[in-house]
C-alpha cells in the first residue's frame, strides 16, 4: 500500500527544498553539495560523530548481518580488510527463486506513488546514510583499501552527492511528461470535438541488478541504484564479495526508510555469494532483471552487454587514460598537479592518468626548455618528494586493494628503463597492508614492444612516459588509443591555442572527457557531481556517463490509458 499523504507531506517539507536545489544545479553546473566534507562537520542532530562512527563500525565485525530478507538460505561472508585484519562479518545468502518474486511484489505500490514520492524517500535514505558517514568511511576504508580520508569524502560525501544526482535527473526525466490526467480535444469542424482523458503514467522496467565494485562500492554504486528506485524499479545490490559491507549498510537502510514510509523493503535486497559461486553471471540473465549497471573489467563489461539481453545495460569498463604534455606555463604546477593524480589512492581509479605522451624533444616551460628525459625525471621527483614522508604517504596511497594490483606493478618495472622504482610504505596502524609508491617507466613510443605496454589498461600505480615525435603524433596516438581501448579521463598541457583547439577536437570526436592546464588543487582524476560528467558514454571504456537524462530516462516506459471523455 503506498505511502500516507501525511508521511509524504512530512518527506517533502524535510527534502524537497533539497530536490528542487539539485534540479537547479543539474542545470547550472555550479559547485553545490548538502553533503559535508569535513568530519568534524558531524556530530550533531543525530549523526555519528567520529568516535561513534568507529564504535557504529566495530560493533558489525564479527556478527551476522541480519536484513530479514525472504529466501535467506544460509550464511556467507570472508572480506579481509587490504589493511590486513579479517571482517568476520557474515551477509545472508539468498535464494533467488525466492527472493526475486518478493521483490517485485512491491513494484506496484511503489509505482503508483509517483515520481516525486520515490524522489522523497530516495533522499530520505540518503540523509540517514549522510548521518552515519563516519560509519562508512570505515566500512569502505576497510573493504577497498582507500585512505581514511579518502573514504570518508569519496565513499561518503561525494557518493552521496552521486545518489542524488542520480535522483534529481530521474525525477527530471519523469516530470516531462505531465502527471495525472490531461485533457485532449480535436475540433472536427462542425462536428463535435474528439475528447479524450489522457493519464500518463512512469512505469519502472522491473528489477535493477547493481554488480559492486571493489575499489569504490558506494560511489560507482549509488548513480545506478538510486536511478532505478528513483524510477519504480526493485534494486537487488549485488556487492563485490571483497568489498559487501558498505554496499550491505546501505541496503540495510533504505529498507527501513521503505518500511517506515509504508511501502515494501523488498524493493531493495541484497545478493552476497559464496566464495566461487559467481552468481553474476546467473542473475545477469535471469527474466526478472531488465536493468544492469556494472563497474569492472572490460572482459566481464561485454560479456553483460553481449548477454544480458532483456536488460538495459549500463557498463563502466577499462580504459587507457591519457596526458598530452605540449608546453606549459606553470612547470612546477604542472608537476605537483601530475604527482598527486598519479599517487591518490594508489593509482587505483578509472580516472587516473596512464599514459603521459611528452615529445622527445622537449617542451616549452616558463622555467626554459626541458628535454624528455628532464620532464620524467622532474616529475619522477615531484612523486617522490610528495611521498617521501611515510605518514604523508600512508594518508594518499592506502593500500593495495588486491594481490593483481601488486603483480602488476611489479612487473612494470621490466617493460622499460625506469624513472621512479615503486617503494614500500610501512603503515605502523596496519603493518600488514601492502603500500606501495607509483611507478614510472620510460617507454619509446615509436618502438612496437613498447605498445603493447602503454596501449592497455595496467591498472594500479603504474605509469609510463612515453616519447613521441611531436605533439601532432601525440594527439594522433591519443585519438587512436581512446578510439580503439577507451578513456575515462583526458588531460592536456600547453600554452598554444592552436594545439588547445586540436587536443579539444579530438576529445569532441571521441567523446572524452578533457582537463586543460590543472596545475592548483583540481585533478583530473576528480569529477565533482551535480557539474562534472563522469565518463561520456561515447568511447569503449564506458556505455553510460554519471551523471546525464541518457542514464536515467530508459530505466522506465510512460505508458498511457486513454479514456473516453
Amino acid at each position: 500500500m503506498a505511502t500516507a499523504q501525511p508521511t509524504t507531506d512530512r518527506l517533502a517539507e524535510k527534502h524537497r527544498s533539497t530536490l528542487d536545489q539539485a534540479l537547479d544545479t543539474i542545470r547550472t553546473r555550479a559547485y553545490w553539495s548538502p553533503h559535508p566534507e569535513h568530519p568534524k562537520a558531524y556530530g550533531a542532530d543525530g549523526s555519528l560523530d567520529a568516535a561513534a562512527g568507529l564504535a557504529a563500525y566495530q560493533s558489525l565485525l564479527n556478527g551476522r548481518f541480519e536484513l530479514d530478507q525472504p529466501g535467506t538460505d544460509g550464511w556467507t561472508g570472508g572480506e579481509v580488510s587490504p589493511y590486513g585484519p579479517e571482517l568476520g562479518v557474515e551477509y545472508p545468502h539468498a535464494d533467488l527463486d525466492v527472493l526475486l518474486p518478493a521483490m517485485r511484489a512491491g513494484m506496484g505500490a511503489w509505482r503508483d506513488a509517483g515520481a516525486e514520492t520515490r524522489a522523497l524517500v530516495c533522499l530520505e535514505i540518503l540523509a540517514r546514510i549522510s548521518a552515519r558517514t563516519h560509519e562508512f568511511a570505515h566500512a569502505v576504508m576497510h573493504t577497498s583499501g582507500q585512505a581514511f580520508m579518502m573514504a570518508f569524502q569519496a565513499g561518503g560525501p561525494h557518493a552521496q552527492d552521486r545518489g542524488l544526482e542520480a535522483v534529481a535527473y530521474a525525477y527530471a526525466e519523469q516530470t516531462r511528461t505531465p502527471a495525472g490526467r490531461a485533457g485532449w480535444s480535436k475540433p472536427q469542424g462542425k462536428r463535435d470535438p474528439l475528447e479524450l482523458s489522457k493519464e500518463f503514467t512512469p512505469v519502472g522496467r522491473g528489477v535493477a541488478l547493481v554488480i559492486g565494485c571493489n575499489t569504490f562500492p558506494t560511489w560507482n554504486g549509488y548513480p545506478g541504484l538510486f536511478a532505478s528506485l528513483a524510477t519504480g524499479n526493485a534494486v537487488l545490490v549485488k556487492p563485490h564479495p571483497r568489498a559487501v559491507l558498505p554496499l550491505a549498510l546501505t541496503v540495510r537502510v533504505a529498507r527501513e526508510v521503505l518500511a517506515e514510509t509504508g511501502f515494501d523493503p523488498n524493493l531493495v535486497a541484497l545478493a552476497v555469494e559464496r566464495l566461487g559461486e559467481g552468481i553474476a553471471k546467473t542473475l545477469a540473465v535471469r527474466p526478472e532483471v531488465r536493468i544492469i549497471d556494472y563497474t569492472g573489467s572490460t572482459a566481464f563489461g561485454d560479456w553483460l552487454e553481449a548477454n544480458a539481453r532483456q536488460a538495459q545495460v549500463y557498463t563502466e569498463k577499462a580504459g587507457v587514460n591519457t596526458v598530452v604534455v605540449d608546453s606549459t606555463d606553470d612547470y612546477k604546477g604542472m608537476l605537483g598537479n601530475l604527482a598527486f593524480s598519479l599517487s591518490l589512492y594508489s593509482g587505483q581509479m578509472c580516472t587516473t592518468p596512464q599514459n603521459l605522451l611528452i615529445p622527445r624533444d622537449g617542451i616549452a616551460t616558463d622555467q626554459g626548455p626541458k628535454s624528455y628525459d628532464e620532464v620524467t625525471a622532474d616529475l619522477a621527483a615531484a612523486v617522490d618528494g610528495l611521498l617521501g614522508d611515510d605518514a604523508r604517504a600512508n594518508g594518499l596511497l592506502g593500500a593495495l586493494v588486491n594481490p593483481d594490483v601488486k603483480a602488476r606493478l611489479e612487473a612494470a618495472a621490466d617493460l622499460g628503463e625506469v624513472a621512479l622504482a615503486s617503494r614500500e610504505v610501512v603503515n605502523p596502524d596496519f603493518p600488514d597492508a601492502v603500500v606501495r609508491t607509483p611507478v614510472i617507466v620510460k617507454l619509446d613510443g615509436s618502438k612496437p614492444e613498447a605498445q603493447d605496454a602503454y596501449f592497455s589498461e595496467c591498472f594500479g600505480p603504474v605509469s609510463f612516459a612515453v616519447a613521441v615525435d611531436s605533439t601532432a603524433d601525440a594527439l594522433e596516438l591519443l585519438r587512436r588509443t581512446v578510439r580503439e581501448k577507451g578513456a575515462m579521463t583526458v588531460g592536456a598541457y600547453t600554452t598554444s591555442e592552436e594545439v588547445e583547439r586540436a587536443v579539444e577536437e579530438v576529445c569532441l570526436e571521441e567523446a572524452a572527457q578533457l582537463s586543460l592546464n590543472l596545475t592548483g588543487g583540481v585533478y583530473v582524476n576528480q569529477t565533482a557531481a551535480f557539474s562534472d560528467f563522469h565518463g561520456s558514454g561515447g568511447n569503449p571504456a564506458a556505455n553510460a556517463a554519471l551523471c546525464d537524462g541518457a542514464f536515467v530516462s530508459n530505466r522506465f516506459r510512460v505508458v498511457e490509458v486513454r479514456r473516453q471523455a
